[in-house]
């Protein structure tokens, strides 16, 4: 896997770097020492995995993510160990306190062993299975795509619904669509792009468009514009 180490503190970046030498599995392709650096590299490197330090200079490690249109596979490492339990909230790989204890970089890195050797990294849109990153407040999360079932444009944010949760991001939803498998999300109207996985019931409404019913009990109308289209991939 192609890893990146994104970290404030040279002899820090070079002790992992070389922390890493025996694990054949891993090929570090560069080092950020901060958010401005690390997303100019993760563009141009397509990294698949980030050893990522939280707390540097301007941008921490999460709002580095949160700027990401993809997410790849995270391994925190970091002096703080505060930040520990919001790591594993928003399903971090793992989780590396410094100094690093070899063994633990070691069961980190046996973890990676398990992983698709496919990534989002490596494709220009996004797929079900792909990650996003969302943050909201302080509350974090990396979410399968597959797993959202509702987007809905609120100004210039988009309110992500997945399970019990409704994060509000700063995305576009005209954005988010381009980068989106179209047989997978279907945009209904102007404000709402539902995930097709999760359409329960379908029925006509006003002006000739639909009423589409989620298996949540959400119901998202279908305009009249884009009901041709909706029949044509729910087969109707």
């Amino acid at each position: 896997m192609k890893a990146l180490i994104i970290d404030d503190e040279r002899l820090a970046r070079k002790e992992l770097a070389r922390l890493l030498e025996p694990h054949a599995g891993i090929e570090v392709i560069g080092e950020a020492t901060n958010a401005d650096e690390a997303e100019k590299l993760i563009a141009e490197l397509r990294p698949d995995l980030l050893f990522l330090d939280i707390n540097m200079p301007g941008r921490d490690g999460f709002q580095l993510l949160e700027a990401l249109e993809m997410a790849p596979h995270v391994v925190f490492v970091t002096a703080y160990d505060e930040h520990a339990v919001q790591a594993f909230e928003v399903n971090a790989l793992d989780y590396l306190l410094k100094p690093i204890d070899p063994e633990r970089l070691g069961a980190a890195v046996n973890k990676l062993a398990q992983l698709p050797k496919e990534t989002a990294a490596q494709r220009e849109s996004l797929s079900p299975d792909d990650r996003i990153f969302i943050k909201d407040g302080e509350k974090c999360w990396f979410v399968t795509l597959k797993d959202v079932r509702l987007f809905e444009s609120e100004g210039n944010y988009v309110r992500v619904r997945f399970g019990e949760n409704k994060p509000l991001v700063l995305r576009s939803l005209n954005n988010l669509e381009k980068k989106l498998d179209p047989h997978v999300f279907f945009r209904a109207n102007r404000k709402q792009m539902i995930n097709l996985a999760f359409v329960d019931k379908i029925e006509p409404w006003f002006s000739g468009g639909l009423n589409c019913s989620l298996s949540t009990g959400e119901v998202v109308e279908v305009s009249r514009r884009q009901t041709l289209r909706f029949k044509e991939l729910m087969s109707l």
